[in-house]
């Protein structure tokens, strides 16, 4: 039994992979612990699943000559201590980074602790922490093929076990069938209704409701359902296109600010609109989903990458955010839904693509770096 302390947070796509992963040492066994931040999304989603938390000060880096830029060694130092208190408390054996503000104290921690250190990449563009941490790391994880770092083993991303139980129970055809049935029924459809996910996220749900609100009428109408997510708050533009359909067809657009159960949305869908953030690239392709991404437009284009593979594979279409519109959104993603043969080939390649055991290939790698 290992004492792990698993580093990463400040968005949910270094969260959920920390978490995912923790559930698996668990199982195994290990005593699991994680650092974040008091501010971050990290806090409430790691004291809710029962993992003890020691809290690091949060150290971003200015990216220009400031204020902050001075104060950055002060900070850091600061955050680095917190580390090494976190790996004395539990005795570490081993440091699991997954990025983030929280993951450069903490490889630095480990280092004068003399800790191993195991980097998981979850973007295809790597971040600085990561980076720098892959330098002395006793292994490096990623999520795609092509992350530039150097000595890299693919993992995929540690996902949800019940994304990765829902990918299962998809991957058999006669499962499948039940499966959608029921999460139609669950939207109020009928079992055999073509069906459009579409969600942006909490954050970048703007471009594509729009472009959504202004394509349902013609979705519909071509015998489309559409479940959209729109994200808290933003839901306005969306009812009022709902508003507007004619009577018979309002039915077939279901509008959500936000779902507690995406399990259920996704198995619901034929192919999904989203952005092409690490987590949902994944867990979309792990679900066997044809999908059209529309990257975030700001950023480093990690998002972009993200979905390389994916769309060179032919499991997904990308759609740049600054050429989304109605039109666009209705001819990438009709063809995904309607087209029996675009819909097939598709689903295939999502397969070829998708890796569902990114948690217990990652644990493996812990485990043996532990016992080294």
């Amino acid at each position: 039994m290992a004492r792990i302390l698993l580093a990463g947070g400040g968005t949910a796509g270094h969260a959920n992979p920390l978490l995912a992963t923790a559930e698996e040492l668990l199982f195994r066994g290990h005593d699991v612990a994680a650092l974040g931040t008091a501010e971050g999304i990290e806090a409430e989603l790691v004291a809710r699943a029962g993992i003890d938390f020691y809290v690091v000060p949060r150290v971003p880096l200015p990216r220009r000559p400031s204020v902050d830029l001075l104060k950055l060694p002060g900070r850091l130092n600061a955050a680095v201590r917190a580390g090494m208190r976190a790996i004395d408390a539990i005795d570490a054996d081993v440091v699991v980074g997954f990025g983030g503000y929280v993951s450069t104290p903490a490889y630095l921690a480990a280092r004068r602790r003399h800790v191993p250190v195991v980097v998981h990449e979850g973007n295809a563009s790597p971040g600085i922490a990561n980076r720098l941490g892959a330098r002395w790391a006793a292994a490096v994880a990623v999520t795609f093929a092509e992350t530039p770092l150097t000595g890299a083993v693919l993992t995929g991303l540690p996902m949800r076990a019940a994304i990765t139980g829902l990918a299962e129970r998809l991957s058999d055809p006669e499962t499948r069938a039940d499966l959608q049935a029921r999460a139609r029924a669950a939207w109020g459809w009928e079992s055999d209704a073509p069906t459009l996910l579409v969600t942006g996220g909490s954050s970048g749900a703007a471009s594509l409701n729009a472009a959504t609100a202004g394509a349902v009428e013609r979705l519909v109408q071509h015998g489309i359902h559409v479940l959209h997510l729109t994200g808290r708050g933003k839901s306005d533009g969306a009812e009022r296109a709902r508003g507007n359909l004619a009577a018979r067809y309002r039915d077939m657009y279901v509008i959500r600010e936000y779902v507690h159960d995406m399990e259920t949305a996704f198995a619901a869908a034929d192919a999904v609109v989203c952005r092409a953030g690490a987590g949902m690239v994944c867990e979309v392709s792990a679900l066997g989903l044809p999908a059209v991404y529309v990257p975030l437009p700001h950023g480093n284009g990690e998002q972009a990458l993200n979905a390389r593979e994916a769309v060179a594979a032919g499991a997904a279409v990308l759609v740049h955010d600054t050429e989304l519109n109605p039109t666009a959104l209705e001819l990438a993603a009709e063809p995904l839904v309607l087209d029996r043969k675009a819909h097939e080939s598709a689903t295939a390649a999502a397969a070829t693509v998708g890796i569902v055991d990114g948690a217990l290939r990652l644990a493996d790698i812990v485990e043996r770096v532990v016992a080294s």
